[in-house]
């Protein structure tokens, strides 16, 4: 594979989803109607949200009720009433300013040519809520329709009262779950569906007894990567703290190895080889990770972190791609030679139809919400600081429905006494 294929095709993974979130929805016939909203923000100009000013630590986040309500401004979104949002590790990250020169060309690829800082940011990347207006052409969503989404890095995000999405990056949320509960999966079901999917071509159909090892199995892509695999009848082994190990093999894990455990890399050699191994550590995992896939049989070794953010913050664009490009190009091709191990890249990507599928599993009691800690819409520092102490146990969720109810209630008492001062 030549320098510029690699680059070509690197660039061409980040922005795939672009196109996915263009597929219709499967069985859906277009319909057209007028544009149509509730009364539940009518009127309403401005929201409250959570929204940093500059990048930093937790301090630069700041609380508004003066951010603008966005608006419907292409006929195939939807706004939605948000009621939870979750915090991911990638919030953390943006607040402190990473990836942001290439989540601002993905945004607008036009944007290079100007100062346009993007402030103020909201941060968030999962939402389940109520649609309260839709596009002329939407056709799969009315207002009063219960939904969870992820909202992509590039646009603003959850921590708010609403938020603006295409209905093609939207899904009807489990009737199973509570917003709250809801609120835990999306992203990190967005994630997985794109690693062990696209790059490790894992589906419900070909995964009946593959071998998949899951590296940093407790957190919130790891509880959520578990069972997924054992929903479409891999066999999982999971990394992960001694502490963890019953929320794991609660959630579906054939074998389990104390990554901190003296004899863990032992204990792994010692296994059948695996199919899949998706790497959400990173660090020197990939070292002793690779070799632990079958070789010459069509193995994957697919990790979540990888530098082309990163690198393009340092490096600027141009550099930062061309090196991590060089980077991936060096790995592909030493892989392949040296074992016929495809080393792959796993890009978080938009999904609604793909949405949809988890909801049915959510539904049927295949899939479960892992929620380690819950936090009203005032305290969205403390669930930052929450995250930040890492060794998670699933997700961080904010209640922004709360916000929303006490608003309202004040409404009503302001109501009552102008009533009785009138009277």
């Amino acid at each position: 594979m030549s320098l510029v294929m690699a680059y070509t095709r690197l660039f061409h993974l980040f922005i795939r989803a672009k196109s996915s979130t263009q597929t219709q929805v499967a069985g859906g016939g277009r319909c057209f109607r007028k544009h149509v909203s509730t009364s539940a923000w009518r009127g309403q100009s401005r929201m409250s949200a959570w929204v940093i000013d500059q990048f930093g630590t937790n301090e630069v986040l700041r609380y508004s009720d003066d951010i603008p309500v966005p608006t419907i401004t292409s006929s195939s979104q939807v706004m939605i009433q948000v009621h939870a949002a979750s915090l991911n590790p990638l919030d953390v990250a943006m607040r402190g300013g990473y990836g942001a020169k290439m989540l601002k060309l993905r945004k607008d690829p036009f944007s290079i040519m100007d100062n346009d800082s993007g402030f103020p940011l909201i941060l968030g990347r999962d939402v389940s809520g109520v649609v309260v207006d839709c596009g002329s052409e939407v056709a799969h969503f009315v207002p009063g329709d219960e939904v969870w989404a992820t909202v992509p890095p590039w646009q603003q995000g959850s921590l708010a009262e609403f938020v603006n999405l295409t209905e093609f990056e939207v899904s009807y949320k489990p009737e199973s779950l509570s917003h709250m509960e809801a609120a835990s999966i999306p992203y990190v079901a967005s994630t997985v569906l794109s690693a062990l999917g696209i790059a490790g071509g894992l589906c419900r159909d070909n995964s009946f007894n593959k071998r998949v090892l899951i590296t940093g199995g407790s957190g919130g892509v790891g509880t959520f990567a578990i069972q997924l695999a054992k929903a479409w009848g891999a066999h999982v082994t999971v990394t992960c703290s001694q502490n963890a190990e019953g929320l794991v093999r609660g959630l579906g894990a054939d074998e389990v190895v104390d990554y901190a455990a003296e004899d863990a890399a032992d204990q792994l050699e010692t296994m059948e080889r695996f199919d899949v191994v998706l790497d959400g550590v990173g660090g020197d995992t990939e070292e002793w990770a690779v070799g632990l896939l079958k070789p010459w049989s069509g193995a994957k070794y697919v990790t979540l972190v990888t530098p082309l953010l990163s690198e393009t913050d340092t490096l600027g664009l141009l550099e930062g791609l061309i090196h991590a490009g060089s980077t991936l190009n060096t790995k592909v091709i030493q892989n392949i030679i040296s074992n016929g191990i495809f080393y792959r890249w796993g890009f978080y990507a938009p999904d609604g139809p793909g949405l949809d599928e988890i909801s049915k599993l959510v539904d049927a009691g295949k899939i479960l919400p892992v929620v380690e800690a819950q936090f009203p819409f005032s305290q969205v520092p403390q669930a930052f600081q929450k995250l930040e102490c890492g060794h998670a146990r699933g997700k961080t969720v904010v209640n922004v429905a709360e916000k929303q109810d006490g608003a309202e209630r004040e409404s009503h008492q302001n109501a009552a006494q102008e009533t009785v001062t009138q009277n």
